[in-house]
């Protein structure tokens, strides 16, 4: 038997390929080789003689980043069930492994079948936060595919972009042959359907992003042309081929019930970031909160039913052996039937021995019978977000809801037995005062009195205050307001430290103003920032969004070589007149919508939440869809 096994080891290596080798030669000279190797539980690897088409979906960050990823999970099965298609991951490989790569020749491969990318049809990047853009044009090159879409061969693979950030896909416009708008489990298999089209005619490269262009929601930089004013402004941005759509309108699932999710998710061999069983439970938001781009992106709210729900938990646990499902949303406990559904799932839970966790929860719509529900099982602390200090700020950024809700809600989850809570704020929002900022630390002071007032004393608390500087978003009624500069937000920050300081049991956490001001830069960048993108990753720049590799002084310098001023997107105030480098791309949402909102914000009025009667944003006529909740 021993030489049997012996033998079938040697033909397996025999088999492998030169790339296979050499992966096999170093991958475990680096930190965490299980990040390259592949080879996961439910990870699909189909027969050779079966594919016809085969495309890299990219996450580009590292392994453990973007495995926690439920859109490559969603659009991996979406692809996968498709036969003729083998869809196989990417991700950042980190330093030590990408020096090694570069010095052994050893290109970006695929995770299933160690396939180079460059011999793939389809090289897709997902983009869901501005710090990934480096990371994703490294990676075009460590590909060994040709940086710009303008110079790419016939034989290569086309680059077809996606995810949150390419709601404004201007600054990633030269990298890409294609980007896909909007939730993308239905037109993925148009992509593929008009790539089996494609291949079978014999057509050129530019043929094909001429059919591609047709598709809703799929927008093709290269047939569009942009002119600027001489103080850098856009002057015009108009067609070059005259098919091509005026406007590109986000795709959008409709049928949310019945649309792909994973129940058999590749499970990683090491811990990820979210090491854990994933319910997507809706989409969308009612709230409205003005400076909130994920909640006017993802409009309107579609929800899976409790039955839907508890399926997919079952099955996942069931094909996982996780033992923590997560509901996500962006506001699990605006579910329509969030008690009846969190009693239901702890049934289960309890029997499987499996927790459940309840992020995204509102103050002022937490069902304190789920708190109760849950407390006593695998109990861990709770997450608010009250984003600002005091009643006028909550009012101009529309969060509609009051301090005596906070404290309510906070006294409610000491009494039954919560000892750990995390508060979210922002900071440099549009009409902030000193007066709100310390308003933080006196929401933070009596949070720490009530808890004062039913335990006797503070032992065992911990208040978590973190604040987040506040960057201007494409597609949200703030968009057209300027960033605070880095000193500012250092003043900011220092003086709620100093308000926050005498209570022991308050831990402040805060955002780095440089990052913050780059991630400004680069969400209402138009196409001259990929001058930016392409001197920064000469210069090195990579892993932007951790704090041991974003290096500014690299950034100022790309700023410099190219003559980019990163003021001018981020730091001034932009006109309602000034043509946006994201205005040919629709969310559904009118543009005049957010203009109104604004004004409101200037009044410290309120807009109430949708579910209370349509404010009439556009979404469910421009998209043909209805919102069901507000049953508008």
């Amino acid at each position: 038997m021993c030489t049997a096994f012996c033998f079938a080891g040697i033909l397996m290596f025999e088999k492998k390929t030169e790339l296979e080798r050499k992966i096999e030669n170093n991958v475990m000279k680096v930190q965490k080789p299980a990040r390259y190797i592949g080879g996961e539980v439910n990870a699909v690897i189909k027969e050779s003689d079966s594919v016809n088409h085969r495309i890299a979906f990219c996450f580009p960050e590292k392994y453990e980043i973007g495995m926690s990823n439920l859109g490559l999970q969603i659009l991996y099965k979406s692809l996968n069930d498709i036969s003729a298609v083998q869809c196989e991951r990417v991700f950042a490989p980190d330093v030590d492994f990408e020096e090694i790569m570069r010095k052994e020749g050893i290109p970006l491969y695929t995770m299933e079948t160690k396939t180079a990318v460059k011999d793939c049809d389809i090289f897709a990047i997902s983009l869901g936060y501005e710090m990934l853009y480096t990371n994703a044009v490294n990676l075009i090159n460590l590909a060994g595919i040709n940086l710009k879409a303008a110079d790419r061969s016939e034989d290569e693979p086309f680059v077809i972009m996606g995810g949150t950030c390419t709601y404004n896909p201007e600054p990633m416009a030269d990298f890409a042959d294609a980007v896909s708008i909007g939730e993308g489990e239905e037109v993925w298999p148009e992509i593929v359907a008009e790539l089996d089209k494609w291949k079978k005619s014999g057509g050129s490269r530019k043929e094909f992003l001429k059919a591609l262009c047709k598709l809703d929601g799929i927008y093709v930089p290269s047939f569009y042309d942009v002119e600027y004013n001489d103080d850098g402004t856009i002057k015009s941005f108009t067609k070059n081929y005259s098919e091509a759509p005026d406007t590109i309108t986000k795709r959008i699932i409709k049928d949310i019930e019945n649309s792909v999710y994973p129940t058999s998710p590749v499970v990683p061999f090491m811990s990820t970031v979210h090491d854990r069983s994933v319910a997507e439970i809706f989409r969308g938001c009612t709230r409205g909160c003005r400076f909130c781009q994920a909640g006017m992106i993802y409009r309107p709210i579609r929800e899976r039913s409790r039955e839907k729900v508890r399926k997919i938990v079952e099955e996942q646990i069931n094909n996982t052996g996780y033992d923590e499902i997560s509901l996500l949303s962006l506001s699990t406990g605006d579910y329509s039937d969030v008690e009846n559904l969190v009693t239901d799932l702890m049934s289960f839970c309890k029997r499987r021995d499996v927790s459940l966790s309840l992020p995204s929860l509102r103050l002022d719509s937490f069902s304190f019978k789920v708190m109760d529900e849950i407390q006593g099982y695998k109990k861990s602390g709770l997450t608010f977000a009250p984003e600002a200090g005091t009643q006028r700020l909550r009012n101009i950024i529309n969060k509609d809801i009051s301090e005596e809700e906070i404290l309510s809600a906070a006294e409610q989850a000491f009494e039954l037995g919560w000892h750990n809570i995390k508060l979210y704020f922002m900071d440099g929002l549009p009409g902030e005062t000193d007066e709100d900022l310390i308003g933080i630390g006196d929401i933070a002071e009596k949070i720490v009195n009530i808890y004062k007032s039913i335990h006797g004393k503070t032992g065992r608390l911990n208040v978590t205050v973190s604040v987040s500087n506040f960057v201007p978003k494409p597609h949200t009624p703030f968009q057209w307001y300027p960033q605070d500069s880095d000193e500012e937000f250092d003043r900011k920050h220092k003086l709620i430290k100093e308000r926050i300081k005498p209570m022991k049991c308050v831990r402040l956490q805060y955002h780095d103003s440089e990052t913050s001001f780059l991630e400004g830069v680069l969400a209402r960048g138009d196409r001259k920032i990929g001058r930016v993108l392409e001197e920064a990753v000469r210069l090195g720049c990579k892993f932007d969004g951790w704090r041991e590799s974003f290096n500014m002084e690299r950034w100022e310098k790309a700023f410099k070589n190219t003559g980019i001023d990163p003021e001018f997107y981020a730091r001034r105030q932009w006109g309602y007149d000034e043509i946006l480098p994201w205005d040919h791309i629709s969310t559904g949402v009118d543009k005049e919508f957010f203009m109104k909102e604004n004004e409101k914000a200037l009044k410290g009025e309120i807009t109430r939440d949708c579910r209370k009667g349509c404010n009439a944003c556009g979404v469910n006529v421009n998209l043909g869809i209805k919102c069901e909740v507000c049953n508008n």
